[in-house]
């Protein structure tokens, strides 16, 4: 179990530092503070959610399991759980991600948010209303396959010592 959570962690490193800087840190560091701070914390209680959104800490908008049943299906049985986790995962993961901290994991977790807020939410719209969704999905591609890079807690917590390179 021990070596399954450290290949989950351990990062993959770009051949040059300043590559894991511009194509995985800059990427995964504007990724995690706009889905933290502007898009999580209006769904999801946190200590800087706005206060006229009357969020306690960790609970989900009022509004917004109303919207997750629309989608229908299982959505609509179980839309308070379906809520949650995809408020969680927009707030917590985007400050996961941040920190490169359970970076897979969290990109796991954006990337399906974003699948459903795409293909459930936003396409009925136009597809010009799923660009934001889109470039979530997209900037966690990278971190979801080669992990934090060099400038992570992953990469501090995982011992580097013989890294893979690509």
């Amino acid at each position: 179990m021990l070596s399954l959570l450290r290949r989950l962690i351990r990062p993959l490193l770009l051949p040059q530092w300043w590559q894991d800087a511009l194509l995985l840190l800059l990427p995964r560091v504007v990724c995690g503070y706009l889905l933290a701070f502007e898009f999580g914390a209006v769904k999801f209680g946190l200590p800087w959610s706005p206060p006229d959104h009357n969020i306690g800490l960790f609970e989900v908008a009022f509004w917004f399991p109303n919207d997750v049943a629309a989608y229908g299906g299982l959505f609509a049985l179980l839309p308070g759980f379906f809520a949650w986790m995809g408020a969680f995962s927009e707030a917590v993961g985007g400050i996961l991600l941040l920190l490169g901290l359970g970076t897979r994991v969290s990109a796991f977790l954006v990337i399906c948010t974003m699948l459903v807020a795409i293909f459930m939410q936003q396409i009925h719209q136009g597809m010009w209303n799923t660009l934001p969704a889109a470039g979530f999905l997209w900037a966690c591609l990278a971190p979801l396959v080669l992990g934090s890079g060099r400038f992570g807690l992953d990469y501090l917590l995982a011992k580097p010592r013989t890294h893979e390179t690509l």
